[in-house]
């Protein structure tokens, strides 16, 4: 008996990881704590209760939840992929990742498509062009107290 069970009312980890997967699932459903609240018919303080772990979820409102983020249930407790890989929800956890796969998503022509993710990809190559630019101009300034000349 080295392991104490918990009180019955106690929330544990996995009630934590249940909590922040109803939270992502949520938000990437495009639904406030209060409209997810009132499809469940519980105040959006109740949601919060259950996002942070603090409450527990029951079984029938876990499934209402389910049916209301068009899931199944299983999807509350399956593991998160890891952060480093480039697919799953950590990804879609970046601000604005969700809210570009909507939109994404409207667009009905596959040429379109592909000419937005051509422009997307474009744009991190530059983003990271001009962030590794600022690298060597701070190295150089540090090295030199001054700002290469061009």
């Amino acid at each position: 008996m080295s392991n104490p069970t918990p009180k019955p009312k106690q929330t544990t980890a996995i009630d934590h990881g249940v909590g922040s997967r109803i939270a992502f699932l949520r938000a990437a459903n495009g639904l406030s704590q209060s409209a997810l609240a009132s499809a469940l018919g519980v105040s959006f303080q109740q949601v919060q209760k259950y996002e942070t772990g603090k409450n527990r979820v029951g079984a029938g409102r876990l499934q209402a939840i389910a049916e209301r983020l068009g899931v199944p249930v299983s999807s509350f407790f399956e593991p998160e992929p890891e952060a480093a890989t480039e697919n799953g929800p950590a990804l879609l956890r970046v601000a604005g990742a969700v809210e570009l796969l909507r939109a994404y998503n409207h667009i009905a022509d596959d040429q379109m498509r592909r000419d937005v993710i051509a422009l997307v990809k474009s744009a991190a190559r530059i983003g990271n062009a001009s962030v590794s630019a600022d690298s060597v101009l701070q190295r150089a300034t540090a090295t030199n107290g001054a700002a290469p000349s061009a």
